[in-house]
């Protein structure tokens, strides 16, 4: 019989996260309940206490009281409220709403109660969720693109007094001369420090104003940046809810501005969070590889080596459509990826074809071709990646090394 394939670092990477997150829920289901669970039995009591008294001293039934507040809870789920609030489904109503449903916030303050407004519900989210993901992604790529720019004139300035860069150095072909530069990308870690402070000030700078206009405590303005931003959406605090403010015009433009720039900045985040947690997974999957069987440690130690080819490397079978055109993004990555002997620095400075040839072996001899090789395969159009984590991949300096 044939045996199973052991079990490779994708597959072994997801099961890790899967169990990191069951225990990181449960975990989470624990403090929450230790904390709240006391509050609600004390709340339940004092309601229970608080019917029996109305029902005594009125002289209703406990039943019919039951039945009204029943009513009660059904005109609330429609928006119906004891003081007056902006109406639900105007044009600047329905316009938040939408704006929810898109950026997938669903406060659930408004849904529609007709059945054409489920229908069309469903019709629109469909498209419009997909469109919003596409424009945060989008998003991503821009603020990753304008911090890469932002830390790589840093970089050359630093350069430049240390006096490892002529004064007269300028961007464009000379660059490609300049070692210190091939191939330099910004740290995933530097990244994910600015962007959590433009996050955090962000917040800051909305509480601010949620909690002048809106009259909450600062405490429940940051948690109400965070659920909203986070595409998290509760519910239980709503901005812009009351019928009238004071510069009503400028605040609601405001606050649209405030939810557009935190939810996309905070999903920028998330993404780079993700990618310094798989990170994690690859350093805990590397600590427990093959510690339990000595033979596959060593095969695994002799592949590893960064810079050699091993000897007796299987060579794949299938034929690979190797790009003349193809390059690395940078010369480190290259031997990062493939775990070859000849440095990609020599490679590109030899002519097109050589080089288009040399990449098929190293490929061949490598376990699997590298997938952040620009490699053009008839069989999968997607071997680099999509959506934000391929965007984080091919633009930061530590992602390569998770791969």
């Amino acid at each position: 019989r044939r045996r199973l394939a052991p079990l490779n670092e994708d597959n072994g990477r997801f099961l890790l996260l899967a169990a990191l997150i069951a225990a990181y829920l449960s975990a989470g289901a624990t403090v929450f309940s230790a904390l709240e669970s006391p509050s609600e039995a004390a709340a339940q009591l004092r309601w229970n206490r608080t019917l029996h008294n109305f029902s005594r001293i009125f002289n209703i039934s406990l039943p019919e009281l039951r039945a009204f507040l029943r009513s009660y809870e059904a005109a609330m789920a429609a928006g119906i409220r004891v003081d007056a609030l902006r109406p639900r489904w105007d044009f600047p109503g329905a316009f938040y709403f939408v704006g929810t449903v898109v950026s997938t916030i669903g406060f659930g303050m408004t849904t529609p109660a007709t059945v054409a407004g489920k229908v069309f519900l469903i019709i629109y989210g469909l498209f419009g969720c997909a469109g919003t993901i596409l424009f945060f992604n989008l998003f991503l790529e821009r603020i990753i693109s304008l911090l890469a720019f932002i830390m790589k004139a840093c970089h050359e300035r630093q350069l430049r007094r240390s006096g490892l860069l002529p004064p007269n150095f300028r961007r464009g072909p000379a660059m490609s001369g300049v070692g210190s530069l091939v191939g330099w990308k910004p740290s995933v870690y530097h990244v994910m420090l600015i962007l959590g402070i433009f996050a955090i000030t962000l917040s800051c700078c909305a509480s601010a104003m949620y909690t002048a206009v809106e009259g909450w405590n600062y405490i429940d303005s940051l948690y109400y940046c965070f659920v909203t931003f986070s595409t998290i959406g509760f519910g239980d605090l709503v901005s812009s809810q009351n019928a009238a403010y004071q510069n009503q015009g400028l605040y609601r433009f405001g606050n649209f501005i405030f939810i557009l720039m935190g939810v996309c900045c905070i999903y920028s985040l998330f993404n780079v969070i993700s990618i310094v947690i798989k990170q994690v997974l690859n350093w805990v999957l590397k600590k427990l590889e093959c510690r339990c069987c000595p033979k596959c440690h060593k095969s695994s130690a002799r592949l590893g080596r960064r810079n050699a080819i091993t000897p007796g490397a299987r060579l794949r079978r299938h034929n690979i459509s190797v790009d003349a055109d193809g390059q690395y993004d940078s010369d480190t990555e290259g031997r990062r990826l493939s775990g070859e002997m000849i440095s990609m620095r020599e490679l590109t400075a030899s002519n097109k074809v050589s080089l288009a040839i040399l990449q098929k072996q190293l490929s061949e001899t490598a376990n699997g071709y590298p997938r952040n090789v620009c490699i053009n395969t008839r069989q999968n159009g997607f071997s680099a990646g999509v959506g934000a984590l391929a965007i984080m991949n091919n633009r930061l300096a530590e992602t390569s090394d998770s791969r």
